[in-house]
């Protein structure tokens, strides 16, 4: 353990969840707190309220008394002794008459915890929760009728009759399509109708206005859209006493909306406003905890609400068939698709693995190298844009770190004129890992430095048009010869190349594979084996919420 996961001053099973690794000490340190607030000493209430704070670190909503022991969404947990777990009568006993803990939906919130349907939630996360399920409960009351909508057709229709409606799609199935439609519908129809766009980053929102092509149609992040307010007690000029002027708010990636957010956002929709949510649900959810687009279209009352789009109009073959036997937790389908043949598809293992990623990221360099020596940063973007290389985890043998380590040396050895050396060295693919939206730049974008006719400039495609920029005056400039699969959601490459975690990894799960997988046009390559993507496909991302079973 790290010493700043360490709490020294817990005591009992708090330390001992502390220094087996399971609990750090953002996680006990609140329990610590409460239990002086609220005159909670017992250890078995504390340690709860420690694993829900640790859930929602994790991404849950809430934590239900029947999972309380699964402790391996993330770390190792393999030091924890049986003999600490409380018996699971008697815990659900303590937090039932617990001064933390409030019990039921119905009493008013002055407890940090409270505890409903067999759940623990932190208390402005229950609040955040029940938002989200009554001004669904109120919309769907008002949808029409129907049965299963399926394809863009249906999605168009259920747009402009219903209050609510939710397009289910993955890459390439016409979701942008789709919007573009309900556009020229609602302006057809009503033409003094007032359209938000919005999406839950910068470079989503810069993505969906891109993509539309409609110089009417501008994006914006949802906290722009309802009016962020820094440092304000008031953290948006839009809720529900100030509500949003439009008529009909469309949300793009809704994968990566947090149940917060969503609160929000219906908060501050106007009586009558319509919403559409758009995104992939089978995605890697939110950074921030939630998931609300797969709670939603996995409760039995959203399935009128709900359109499907499974036609794939970008691609077809060996990746598709890989991707939808992913989806649909078919690990035998996907090992047989891989052994297939297929040229767009291998899984390899090992040097030779190793071998051919190098392969791929020194082909893809040398054609970055060849554009910046012509001076030329289309091309240079087109072909940093070719293959990326994408891994689970941040850090550690399977990591971003040690593989851009890796690539680096391999470019520097193979590519001729790769020199990495400075801030702004020709060739060097960069990232924005801050939003600057004055200059249409968004965590996330990636650029590569040219020097075309004069110092070296950072290039980043605004808009589609390549722009330059001083590399120098970017700030949370950094570069990108690897990244995690996460910050890939929502973009397309030619070609990629996986590092998969091994089997027995925590973060090894279906989304995350089928995230990996979805991002390519061309080719995958897997870099791992067998057991790796027979995991992976049998572990959905478990990410706890009571949102699914309460829209009902």
């Amino acid at each position: 353990m790290s010493p700043d996961a360490r709490a020294v001053s817990a005591t009992g099973l708090l330390a001992h969840f502390n220094e087996a690794g399971a609990l750090t000490w953002s996680d006990v340190h609140p329990a610590q707190q409460w239990g002086y607030l609220f005159g909670e000493s017992d250890p078995q209430v504390l340690l709860a309220a420690a694993l829900t704070v640790r859930a929602l670190r994790m991404g849950s909503i809430c934590l239900p008394l029947d999972r309380l022991r699964e402790l391996d969404q993330l770390e190792d947990t393999s030091d924890i002794d049986p003999a600490w777990w409380p018996e699971s009568g008697a815990w659900e006993e303590a937090l039932r008459h617990s001064p933390l803990v409030t019990v039921g939906p119905q009493d008013a919130p002055s407890r940090p915890l409270r505890l409903v349907d067999g759940a623990l939630y932190l208390e402005r996360h229950y609040a955040d929760q029940e938002v989200v399920r009554r001004e669904m409960l109120a919309r769907l009351a008002l949808a029409p009728p129907g049965g299963a909508p399926q394809g863009q057709g249906d999605a168009v229709e259920l747009a402009i009759a219903s209050p609510v409606t939710v397009i289910a799609g993955g890459p390439g199935t016409g979701k942008t399509w789709t919007i573009k439609a309900i556009m020229a519908r609602i302006r057809a129809e009503s033409p003094d109708a007032l359209v938000g766009l919005a999406a839950p980053t910068g470079k989503a929102a810069a993505r969906m206005t891109e993509s539309l092509q409609d110089p009417a149609a501008r994006a914006v992040t949802l906290h722009a859209l309802l009016g962020w307010r820094r440092g304000s007690r008031t953290r948006f000029a839009h809720d529900a006493t100030r509500p949003l002027p439009h008529d009909v708010v469309i949300i793009d990636e809704m994968s990566m909306v947090s149940m917060s957010l969503m609160a929000r956002l219906l908060e501050a929709l106007k009586p009558g406003a319509r919403l559409v949510l758009v995104g992939d649900p089978d995605q890697l959810s939110s950074v921030d905890a939630g998931s609300v687009l797969a709670d939603i279209t996995q409760a039995p009352a959203s399935a009128g609400i709900v359109a499907r789009l499974s036609h794939n109009y970008r691609f077809q073959g060996a990746i598709a068939t890989l991707a939808t036997a992913i989806r649909t937790g078919d690990a035998d389908a996907a090992l047989a698709t891989l052994a297939s043949g297929d040229p767009s598809l291998r899984l390899l293992d090992g040097e030779a693995g190793v071998a051919a990623v190098r392969d791929r990221v020194v082909a893809a360099g040398r054609d970055v190298a060849e554009a910046v020596r012509d001076a030329d940063p289309a091309h240079a973007l087109a072909a940093l844009d070719a293959h990326r290389l994408l891994c689970g985890h941040r850090s550690g043998p399977f990591g971003v770190a040690p593989w851009s380590r890796s690539a680096v040396a391999w470019l520097t050895a193979d590519v001729p004129g790769f020199v990495p050396e400075g801030e702004a060295y020709p060739g060097r693919p960069v990232m924005m890992t801050a939003n600057r939206p004055e200059l249409g730049l968004y965590n996330g974008d990636t650029g590569v430095v040219v020097a075309a006719g004069g110092p070296p400039q950072a290039w980043f495609s605004v808009g589609g048009i390549p722009q330059a920029f001083s590399p120098f005056v970017l700030d949370g400039l950094t570069s990108v010869h690897a990244m995690t699969v996460h910050k890939a959601q929502g973009s397309q490459f030619r070609d990629v190349s996986v590092v998969l975690p091994p089997a027995g990894s925590p973060l090894l799960t279906r989304e995350l594979l089928y995230t990996a997988v979805s991002r390519a046009k061309e080719s995958v390559l897997l870099v791992g084996d067998e057991a790796a993507i027979s995991q992976a496909i049998a572990r959905p991302a478990r990410r706890m919420s009571g949102l699914t079973a309460r829209l009902r």
